[in-house]
């Protein structure tokens, strides 16, 4: 059995954390620190793990941690973890950070889009980003692994076939998200508080997203042209899922058939990527509401020919595959375990 520790146990990623992986067949958790909640059972912060655990939160300690510990999750808040993880490498854990403080490869970008001064910028090279739609390979030999954010996720799993295949103008790329209150995390803010965002669509942030960098970082990785992407998302009235809905246009007119083909060959053996266009039924495109509780990411798209359009669709559980179910992901291809365990779930329907 593999020995995991969760560091930041408390958030909504970490309880995602424990849902997933108490129920794992290949790990044990032996390890869930917390500031606020040491002596607590799991359970009296996550009511969902009742019946599941009996483990308590404990204060964090990297000794204690390299003793009971084969790898770390460190689930703490952006800027928490830039300073710990160098202790738990040098402590010889392997680290996957649900933050953000060491996805981004160039050290400028944390000033420009998080205002802060990256302090191991020398650590930014070594750092897998956690997509293993992009970075399987990579993934598998890491001792730190950098999952992505949740918005990014959305964006860069519908463009990544388009943009590899170039098809689109990149430097026209509007992302258009909509994303559920759980997004915010647990601790609410006068915007994120429930009867502030109750019946609303709200956009925030409408330009300079820090989520901008992340995608062109791993866009440009694909082709030789630089990608630029206009980014605006929305607070809506739920609390898991994402929509992104991403306007494209064409170098020259396409057929659905030249988009089929450059998904399928990006995705045919993706097990966590569904295709979705279909030409019956409600669910005909994407729709974050069948993959609640999912590590799926559905894809799919339109063909507006009147105004030479592509619009692509990406719809997905921003806590599973948009953050905890990801970090499982990239846990599993660490260890060589098959990497759908422990994340063979279905979506619920009706919901």
């Amino acid at each position: 059995m593999l020995r995991i520790g969760i560091i930041g146990g408390t958030g909504y990623v970490g309880g995602e954390l424990l849902r997933l992986l108490l129920l794992h067949p290949e790990v044990e958790i032996t390890m869930v620190t917390s500031r606020q909640s040491v002596g607590e059972y799991l359970f009296n912060v996550h009511p969902n793990l009742r019946g599941l655990t009996q483990l308590k939160f404990v204060p964090q300690d990297i000794a204690e941690l390299k003793k009971n510990c084969d790898l770390v999750f460190t689930a703490t808040p952006h800027g928490g973890s830039v300073n710990l993880v160098p202790k738990l490498l040098e402590a010889g854990l392997r680290v996957i950070d649900m933050s953000a403080d060491f996805r981004l490869k160039n050290p400028a970008d944390y000033e420009t889009y998080y205002g802060w001064k990256h302090t191991h910028p020398e650590m930014l090279k070594e750092a897998v980003y956690g997509l293993p739609e992009l970075h399987r390979e990579e993934i598998k030999k890491a001792q730190l692994v950098a999952c992505p954010g949740c918005e990014a996720t959305a964006a860069i799993l519908a463009l990544a076939p388009i943009v590899k295949a170039g098809l689109i103008d990149k430097d026209k790329i509007i992302v258009d998200i909509k994303v559920g209150s759980s997004g915010g995390g647990s601790k609410p803010t006068p915007a994120s508080h429930h009867p502030e965002r109750f019946g609303g669509v709200r956009p925030y942030k409408v330009v300079g997203h820090r989520h901008i960098a992340e995608v062109e970082q791993e866009l440009n990785a694909l082709g030789n042209e630089q990608v630029k992407i206009s980014f605006t998302p929305h607070a809506v009235n739920m609390v898991r899922g994402i929509l992104a809905t991403i306007h494209t246009f064409p170098k020259q007119p396409l057929t659905a058939k030249d988009v089929w083909r450059a998904l399928r060959g990006m995705y045919g053996a993706e097990p966590f990527i569904r295709l979705v266009k279909y030409q019956k039924g409600l669910y005909q495109l994407p729709d974050p509401k069948v993959t609640v509780g999912t590590n799926f990411c559905d894809v799919g798209f339109e063909i507006d020919e009147h105004a030479n359009r592509l619009i692509l669709f990406s719809a997905m559980d921003n806590m599973v595959k948009g953050a905890s179910g990801q970090g499982v992901q990239c846990l599993n291809i660490m260890m060589g375990i098959d990497e759908t365990t422990g994340l063979k779930s279905t979506g619920f329907h009706p919901m």
